[in-house]
């Protein structure tokens, strides 16, 4: 008999949040900026319709059949990202921004870290994030 209680299963869960940015490296000098990072160092900044996939991968639970419930996960992720970054101007409004480029890599990293220490350690955690339809980050890398 197979024992599906100590296979691993990975749930997701989807999100939406809408962000204005600026890519700007403030070592380099305005033309460097503008070469490196052509439109989007726009100095009024552009914003995305960002998509956000949350994968928690663990075992099941015996008592709940859940690795996590998905309505727990659900308002983990609103409360602390979604609140945080929808309709904002992520370096003017986001603390971790202050001084840390917003790329696609650098708001994955955010999330992930925020979403980490909110979940139980046997949890694995990998944030997907689409800035485009077209252009996605994952973190950690696979």
């Amino acid at each position: 008999m197979l024992n599906i209680m100590a296979n691993k299963v990975a749930v997701y869960r989807k999100e939406h949040f809408n962000a204005a940015h600026r890519l700007h490296n403030q070592m380099l000098s305005a033309d460097e900026n503008q070469q490196l990072f052509g439109k989007c160092n726009l100095p009024n900044y552009h914003g995305h319709n960002y998509e956000l996939i949350v994968k928690v991968v663990g075992e099941i639970d015996p008592k709940t059949g859940y690795v996590i419930d998905t309505k727990i996960l659900s308002d983990l992720v609103n409360e602390h990202v979604i609140s945080k970054f929808d309709h904002k101007n992520l370096n003017m409004d986001v603390p971790e921004f202050k001084h840390l480029n917003p790329t696609a890599e650098n708001i994955a990293i955010v999330i992930f870290n925020i979403l980490r220490s909110l979940l139980s350690e046997q949890l694995t955690l990998q944030i997907r994030l689409y800035e485009t339809p077209r252009n996605f980050v994952e973190y950690p890398a696979t």
